[in-house]
């Protein structure tokens, strides 16, 4: 049986880039109930499945815009820039 999660927890991590609505990875995979590192590693094996899209990865300028916001809060460690999420890209991983 799944899990319900609330609706002000979805909405909070759904940021506007590119002109679209969108999850960071970390925030998707913690829906999800997985690792950062495991939800990006199914991506890579599963390309064909994650068309441009579904998710594209943030630019060094979209990253910074969305720290300076305060909407990535646990930000350091990552040697990566984040991969984003579409809607269609959010419900297939």
């Amino acid at each position: 049986m799944r899990n319900i999660i609330p609706i002000e927890r979805v909405e909070n991590k759904i940021h506007q880039i590119r002109g679209q609505k969108v999850m960071l990875d970390m925030d998707l995979a913690e829906l999800y109930n997985v690792p950062t590192g495991r939800l990006n590693e199914q991506v890579k094996r599963n390309r064909r499945r994650f068309p441009a899209d579904f998710m594209f990865q943030l630019t060094p300028h979209e990253y910074s815009n969305l720290k300076s916001q305060n909407a990535i809060a646990r930000w350091g460690g990552r040697r990566t820039l984040p991969l984003v999420f579409t809607e269609q890209g959010a419900i297939d991983p």
